[in-house]
């Protein structure tokens, strides 16, 4: 039976610390209840109480780790519905489907393409985190060598074939990668949990419905599976949909621990469309899948699903945010432009992007907004002369510089007197109010 709020009050150390980021025990114990927090988060804890307290600190959703070293990733380990709520944990991971029959240049053609599927985005690492190799051949030594091929990529694995004979073999070849073995089912599924079992790796099991898929999780479980990865099944949008909701919210919001694991889709299997795949993938990125499976690496399908994964899974109450120093732009020298905008990273990276457009090396000074966007830290008094000013005075820029030109956000020109006042030796210029405009603002202010 789950504790209560008052009863994991009782084990903590009551020192209303704040370290855990709530303001007192009481509430940090309400939220631990609720499995809106983890007692990791308590730096006090006692070892026994942490033993007493192990049912309730335990996410609803436990987590799996899934390959090993660079290609080591975790999935799972979500406590809430709604990210506004809290903020959601593990980012979904994309893989790549690779079937084994396929002609051997185009295999390495997918594999190398999946394994250079990496971006940066306002300054986070975006890129696929796995490749599925699905036996279609039926041949253990194809198989094989499928994967293989796939473990030099640098990559996570995910063999799939029903055939526990088959993949008894091909673990022998890839298990020092950690990987996730897909997937047990009604009829295979002893075999299954025997090969995870021995090689501690984690498993898929794949349900015909909900209630086998219950009753596949509760006997991976009870036969000493490590890390459980849920496939409801379904092979289209409506049931896909339908079962992950509902596998989420069992976990959740009524602790049914058969359905307290990381789940796996498949949009690969349900259409031959790839448009409609990315669409597929999309829904299922928002709602709740973490492990997502497309057919393709090319870059048109699989960016547009990192920059979703990165926005849905970024921490709302922690706005992303720089330094806030100056930065340079190309090589700027003494008679160089001067820009200066917020430290909220969207902002940076478009603004720095377009000044390395327009080739105009030049100095950008990022302001502390506290990782607020132009307008929202204008109004949140956080972008304003005075803060501005300081930054302008305490960051060297007057020594980087002959000139004393400061180019503004158009956005915010209206404080450009009160800066006047401020930064009495500088000159101050108002800039493009859209960012795409900085290319051609810069050639013309350099060419007058």
């Amino acid at each position: 039976m789950a504790l209560t709020g008052l009863d994991i009050f009782k084990l903590l150390p009551k020192t209303n610390c704040g370290e855990c980021k709530f303001p007192t025990c009481l509430a940090f114990a309400m939220k631990l209840a609720g499995g809106q927090a983890k007692l990791d988060d308590c730096p006090y804890v006692s070892d026994e109480a942490k033993a007493a307290l192990s049912e309730a600190a335990a996410p609803p959703v436990l987590g799996v780790e899934i390959g090993k070293g660079d290609a080591a990733f975790k999935t799972g380990e979500e406590l809430v519905l709604f990210r506004h709520e809290k903020r959601f944990v593990n980012p979904t991971a994309i893989g790549i489907l690779i079937p084994d029959n396929l002609p051997e240049e185009e295999i390495s053609k997918r594999i190398d393409e999946a394994s250079k599927d990496s971006w940066e985005r306002v300054g986070q690492h975006l890129g696929v985190k796995l490749i599925a190799v699905k036996c279609l051949s039926g041949e253990a030594e194809k198989f094989k060598g499928v994967l293989e091929k796939a473990k030099a990529s640098g990559l996570a694995i995910m063999p799939m074939c029903e055939d526990a004979g088959i993949m008894r073999e091909a673990v022998a070849v890839i298990e020092d990668t950690k990987p996730l073995l897909y997937c047990a089912t009604s009829a295979n599924i002893d075999d299954m949990c025997a090969i995870a079992k021995e090689k501690k790796l984690p498993l898929v099991v794949r349900g015909e419905n909900l209630d086998s898929l219950a009753e596949l999780s509760e006997k991976a479980s009870g036969a000493g599976v490590e890390g459980i990865v849920l496939d409801p099944g379904t092979r289209n949008l409506k049931e896909t949909f339908f079962s992950l909701v509902s596998i989420r919210r069992a976990a959740l919001q009524k602790k049914f621990q058969p359905f307290g694991y990381p789940m796996i889709a498949l949009p690969c299997e349900e259409t031959d469309d790839p448009f409609f795949e990315g669409a597929l993938a999309g829904i299922y990125i928002a709602k709740y899948a973490d492990i997502v499976i497309v057919s393709s690496p090319e870059a048109w399908l699989n960016y547009p699903l990192q920059v979703e994964i990165q926005n849905i899974y970024t921490d709302p109450q922690k706005p992303m945010a720089v330094d806030s120093k100056v930065y340079e732009i190309g090589s700027p020298g003494p008679d160089s432009p001067v820009l200066i905008t917020t430290n909220f990273s969207l902002t940076y990276f478009i603004v720095s992007g377009e000044i390395e457009a327009s080739k105009v090396d030049s100095w950008l000074g990022i302001v502390d907004s506290e990782g607020q966007s132009v307008l929202t830290a204008w109004a949140a008094g956080k972008f304003v002369p005075e803060t501005i000013a300081k930054f302008v005075n305490t960051s060297g820029l007057a020594e980087k510089v002959n000139h004393r030109k400061l180019i503004i956000p158009g956005h915010v020109a209206q404080i450009s007197g009160e800066l006047d006042e401020e930064l009495p030796e500088w000159e101050i210029l108002i800039g493009p109010r859209e960012a795409a405009d900085i290319t051609s603002y810069l050639r013309h202010l350099t060419a007058a």
